[in-house]
């Protein structure tokens, strides 16, 4: 009954996200309900289960969630964002429509623009050339999922999306960690989406399927003569990769903060200090990421500076509260009967060999299970995080590889339809799930298949 249970919570839970019902709302109702077949007191599961790993998940990434948000809506505010967009799209013609926006959502990713910005900076312009290439509208979700849901947000080394921060703090290591193993993956993912994208426009006009009429959600494109010019929108992307990689590999290993972190009042473990140094360079390059983005056009900050940061701020907060009600489900379960049989058979995979198929296994499920990369994920370091390193040091596989490898899972089964990221996708390009989940799903395949297929490879020619 406790399996049925977790099936049955799951199964609501995916069914009313698809129909546009907050998560928020329903995660912990379907909580409950699994916590019920298993015979849990139901109030007691919510206060003291429920809601406290709710909270601890916020406490941790609440930071990285609002910088993120309003460095984004700092790029956009200054027009850094649209001027990115709007010359790669321009350089590239409408001929490479698709690897336009692929290429316009990965650059702001990586920068660290949030997902969500991401998908509403580069989705007016994905519909415009979309049109004026006649390539259909359905294909524009699964085109921005490439670009920002995919290699960028957790196989390329160096991006600072939460999901490859995550790890850190379990495996003492770095946004770089696994370079061959990371940008292997990430040619995988960037060439075998576009071709599969490629194929799905040829089939589409082939059979005479063009854009489409009556649309919900067309943007309005006008001229705007104030944006800044791509050579200086390009300065607080880079600054918050250069300040990030400077601060974690040169300023902070030579900073000696041993005595007086591991005191009262802050009594941070020695193991949590490489973690926590880690969170802090990023917190750093955020905020002066921001503070270059709202310089480059003083003229439009000036004027809007508080309402930018508001809307950051607020999306901020439904972005980390959706996430952390996710994270606050898939908690619930975990501590039930019938997932302990599940964790042990997740865990128990290749146990004579590298852990790092056990950990890829768990990180998709629970991910799945949570409809979030860094929750699934969350949840599967802290139940398994110091067995995974153990049983990596016995078998001489590199914490590096752990940290990539359970980044890259969390990007895998993440995007099912109860996905906060794809519910605001699809809701952004005025689409539903029955028009275009078909191609998302395809990607999030790839994204899956690519991680155990470079985890095959490395077990045969031993990269890092």
């Amino acid at each position: 009954m406790a399996v049925i249970g977790i099936i049955l919570s799951l199964a609501l839970l995916i069914f009313m996200a698809y129909k546009g019902f907050s998560v928020i709302f329903f995660a912990p109702i379907f909580a409950l309900l699994a916590a019920l077949f298993s015979g849990m007191a139901l109030l007691p599961t919510y206060t003291e289960i429920f809601l406290p790993n709710l909270g601890n998940y916020v406490k941790i990434y609440f930071p990285f969630f609002l910088l993120g948000a309003v460095f984004g809506k700092a790029m956009e505010q200054s027009g850094s964002a649209k001027s990115i967009a709007k010359t790669i799209v321009g350089k590239l013609g409408k001929d490479k429509a698709i690897f336009s926006v692929v290429l316009s959502a990965a650059i702001l990713t990586y920068g660290g623009v949030s997902l969500f910005v991401v998908a509403f900076a580069v989705y007016p312009f994905a519909a415009s050339i979309f049109k004026e290439a006649d390539i259909p509208k359905r294909l524009i979700p699964a085109t921005i999922a490439l670009g920002a849901f995919s290699f960028t947000m957790d196989s390329l080394p160096g991006t600072p999306q939460i999901q490859n921060t995550i790890p850190m703090k379990y495996f003492n290591t770095d946004l770089y960690a696994a370079p061959v193993f990371g940008t292997l993956g990430s040619i995988i993912l960037l060439v075998g989406g576009i071709f599969y994208l490629e194929w799905r426009k040829r089939s589409a006009q082939a059979a005479g399927e063009g854009y489409g009429t009556n649309h919900k959600n067309e943007p309005s494109l006008s001229d705007d003569e104030n944006i800044p010019p791509m050579w200086i929108s390009i300065i607080p992307l880079a600054s918050v990769l250069i300040i990030t990689l400077v601060l974690q590999k040169i300023i902070f290993p030579n900073w000696d903060i041993l005595s007086w972190v591991t005191q009262k009042p802050y009594s941070l473990s020695k193991e949590g200090i490489v973690g926590s140094m880690n969170n802090w360079a990023l917190i750093i390059a955020l905020i002066i990421g921001s503070i270059i983005a709202f310089c480059i056009n003083i003229k439009s900050s000036r004027n809007n500076l508080a309402k930018a940061i508001n809307a950051g701020a607020i999306g901020s907060l439904l972005a980390v509260m959706n996430t952390a009600s996710e994270v606050g489900f898939g908690n619930v379960i975990k501590t039930l009967p019938g997932f302990k049989s599940i964790a042990n058979a997740l865990i128990n995979i290749n146990p004579n060999g590298s852990p790092l198929l056990s950990e890829a296994v768990s990180v998709n499920v629970l991910s799945g299970v949570t409809g979030s990369a860094s929750g699934g994920m969350s949840i599967v370091l802290d139940m398994f995080g110091k067995k995974y390193a153990e049983w990596a040091a016995n078998t001489g596989i590199s914490p590096e590889l752990l940290h990539r490898v359970a980044s890259m899972a969390s990007g895998g089964m993440d995007t099912l339809p109860h996905n906060g990221a794809v519910i605001t996708l699809l809701g952004i390009s005025g689409l539903t799930h029955k028009q275009s989940y078909k191609d998302i799903f395809a990607v999030t395949l790839l994204k899956a298949g690519t991680c155990f297929l470079l985890i095959f490879l490395q077990s045969i020619f031993h990269f890092i």
